[in-house]
């Protein structure tokens, strides 16, 4: 079987397991397990030593998915631009199988997957009985989450993948095929369901510190976000108002914390927000990988100014149209890049605290600016927290917060319709848009939640998923328009896009192609899946 693609297809791949240890006795992130054993004999005697078991999948096994590759993926949907060689795939539409980046991304979701699996399968019979249940449920709800989020994303990312709900089935056979789409929406559903059954009901408030980890809300949110992507308007529109209604999440710099605002998303001081539905808790404990690099990928080093802890940064840089995205009056443009001009007086560099954006440099990659949401600048005392050996640091990196939400809320409500004046949709992109210093929209069309979406969420990695949900050659039109090019050398590129498939998934990535001779059957078509 070859994928419909306008990527260059090599092969396909399944990367062979990837079995964790399940964890250790604190209950923060700072005690990991190991990546490369397993461990099925462990025992479990007290309620931190349950908790802990996932901790080290709030981080470490998301390393390789978001050190570079999927920064790599806001490149290919136009709102990044590089010239780095190991992230520049997607720029032109080159990335194939062989990149080692994508092989990363891949197999840290995988990771991911397996991980969960040892949780849910083998936790349970290895906990003590001064264990309570309520800490055993919640913990296998996490992992429930969690492997519904890993799989939420190598959906979209490869189309048809192996569901694997238990490792040991598998131990024996390396020849897995491939299941059908639908099948793994279904088993992304159903385990976020779960997670809904077993997870606490809520843990957000004003003491960060004990907003890490994912709740019931938490788990009806990125459900919400399923159900949109399958177009089930109803139940997106149902589990999105179950999140708002609750009051567990709220907007910084909304209507219930005036004293916020959205720049403070993207500090250290405020990981874990009210806003952080699910947030990647990077801590840095002298181990590679286990801290956030974006302030080395992002920002710049011009001569003797530097916004890096390490000898070198700005990896990625605002493409050219994020420099006209916003409005004039819109408060996320300075937060969210970096334009002549512009002072920062909070952030640390290699000249002191604040600065002013210079006028007359290329900066980052050429772009003329840079990257400024997730860069926090040189270390600074509680401001930034630490950085490791690698010049990566504590500041977390959301795979979801509440402004999306409200998005989904108001496309919920739009429900594939030319447009809608209903006063709930309506106040939901409102909220996201007066936060922004915008005035309220009276009636919203697909084309005004699809904007405000990249504006809000530019440089968090959804873009391209959101081309990939539109209409194709709408999506190619819009990213042939794009310069992909820096400031002073525009650059065009027409994806090879066949118009007359509209079923193809253009957005699909190639499969890491090192593995496929160890099994055939990935490249046989996807089989249904029997869920037991």
């Amino acid at each position: 079987m070859k994928k419909k693609s306008f990527l260059n297809k090599y092969s396909l791949l399944f990367l062979a397991t990837v079995l964790l240890v399940l964890g250790s006795c604190q209950d923060d992130f700072t005690d990991r397990p190991s990546e490369d054993g397993i461990s099925l004999d462990s025992y479990y005697s007290t309620n931190d030593q349950v908790s802990s078991a996932t901790n080290g999948m709030y981080s470490r096994t998301w390393f390789q998915m978001y050190n570079k590759f999927w920064w790599s993926l806001e490149v290919g949907s136009g709102n990044m631009f590089t010239y780095s060689a190991d992230v520049a795939g997607l720029r032109t539409f080159s990335l194939n199988g062989s990149d080692p980046e994508l092989v990363n991304g891949w197999s840290a979701l995988w990771a991911n997957v397996q991980q969960s699996n040892m949780i849910i399968n083998f936790l349970p019979a290895r906990v003590g009985p001064a264990v309570s249940k309520s800490v055993l449920d919640n913990t296998v709800g996490e992992a429930y989450f969690l492997r519904a989020t890993a799989y939420f994303d190598l959906v979209r990312l490869w189309g048809p993948v192996p569901i694997i709900e238990n490792p040991l089935t598998y131990a024996s056979d390396p020849y897995i095929n491939t299941n059908r789409v639908e099948d793994i929406y279904q088993l992304i559903i159903m385990d976020y369901l779960k997670a809904i059954d077993l997870l606490v009901e809520k843990n957000r408030g004003s003491n960060y510190a004990s907003n890490g980890r994912v709740s019931k809300g938490s788990a009806r949110a990125m459900l919400a976000k399923v159900y949109l992507y399958q177009k089930d308007y109803a139940n997106a529109k149902r589990m999105a108002e179950l999140v708002i209604n609750s009051g567990e999440f709220k907007l910084l710099g909304g209507e219930l914390l005036p004293t916020k605002s959205f720049g403070d998303l993207f500090t250290y001081p405020n990981n874990n927000n009210e806003e952080s539905i699910f947030a990647i808790q990077w801590k840095g404990d002298g181990t590679y990988g286990s801290a956030n690099n974006c302030n080395t990928q992002f920002g710049f080093i011009d001569g003797t100014l530097s916004t890096s802890n390490a000898s070198y940064a700005g990896v990625f840089a605002p493409a050219q149209e994020i420099f006209t995205l916003y409005e004039a009056n819109d408060r996320r443009k300075h937060e969210t890049i970096m334009v002549g001009g512009d002072s920062y007086p909070n952030i640390k560099t290699s000249l002191g605290t604040g600065f002013t954006v210079p006028t007359d440099r290329d900066l980052a990659q050429g772009s003329g600016g840079a990257i400024k949401k997730y860069c926090i600048g040189l270390v600074n005392g509680a401001v930034t927290g630490p950085a490791d050996g690698w010049a990566m640091m504590d500041n977390n990196t959301y795979k979801m917060r509440y402004a999306e939400l409200l998005l989904i809320h108001a496309e919920a409500i739009l429900a594939g319709g030319a447009s809608t004046s209903d006063a709930a949709a309506l106040k939901s992109i409102n909220a996201v848009r007066k936060r922004a210093g915008l005035t309220d929209l009276t009636s919203i069309t697909f084309d005004n939640i699809f904007l405000e979406r990249r504006k809000e969420l530019c440089f968090e990695g959804d873009y391209w998923f959101d081309l990939g949900r539109i209409d194709k050659t709408k999506a190619i039109a819009i990213m042939s328009a794009q310069n992909r090019g820096d400031r002073r050398a525009s650059a065009t590129f027409t994806p090879n896009y066949d118009p007359n498939n509209h079923a193809a998934n253009d957005f699909y990535m190639d499969y890491p192609d090192n593995e496929v001779a160890k099994n055939p059957k990935l490249l046989e078509a996807p089989v249904p899946y029997t869920f037991k």
